[in-house]
């Protein structure tokens, strides 16, 4: 696990929390170096992230091949996050607020080495206002979702985008954007977060 903070005591602090897990190590690399070169050096499996005041897409940008690799970020503001181009991506699997305690921080890193998603309520508010109501269709009952679309929702809830759906499963970015929006409007749902939600309440996806 990396720990990826600029401020020194909070590194340390963060530090310590993680070395005082049996279950967690920590991996750390030259001070200064730059995010994406830690994680193409290192390679961990899960990244603490303290935002700072930074913005995520610019912390992020020169990440690539994050396959595998969860993000774990700390926000003073957690609802300013989340943004299209990074869930996209499918590189955050949780986000806490700065004043996050130990047990919440650690609940979450759990969380993600699991390969589920942990969302402060407060993170979530962007996404719930994302969504266009008049858009949003109404469920249909009769029409099950396909094996392919239940394997698609799996992989929705393990919060992976679009390209490393389509990578996955060796269909096309398009396919796969396909797939995804006959999952909505089957399930009624006005977003990804949404339809995982459903899924999972109707026993479609097992976590």
């Amino acid at each position: 696990m990396l720990v990826a903070v600029r401020r020194a005591a909070a590194r340390a602090r963060l530090e310590g929390m993680v070395t005082g897990s049996r279950a967690l190590r920590l991996v750390s690399g030259p001070p200064g170096l730059p995010l994406d070169r830690q994680i193409h050096e290192l390679r961990p499996d899960i990244v603490l992230l303290d935002l700072g005041g930074e913005r995520i897409d610019a912390v992020l940008a020169g990440v690539r091949d994050t396959a595998g690799v969860g993000v774990v970020v700390l926000a003073a503001a957690p609802r300013r996050v989340l943004d299209e181009a990074v869930l996209e991506r499918g590189l955050i699997r949780a986000v806490l607020p700065r004043d996050a305690t130990s047990g919440e921080i650690l609940a979450a890193i759990d969380a993600v080495a699991a390969g589920l998603v942990a969302l402060h309520p407060e993170a979530l508010e962007p996404l719930r206002r994302r969504a266009p109501m008049p858009a949003r269709a109404d469920p249909d009952p009769g029409q099950a979702l396909t094996a392919r679309e239940i394997e698609v929702l799996g992989m929705l809830a393990e919060g992976l985008g679009n390209k490393i759906i389509a990578a996955g499963l060796g269909i096309s970015t398009h396919t796969a954007k396909f797939h995804v929006a006959s999952i909505m409007a089957k399930l009624g749902a006005g977003s990804r977060t949404e339809a995982v939600t459903i899924g999972m309440r109707r026993g479609l996806v097992v976590i």
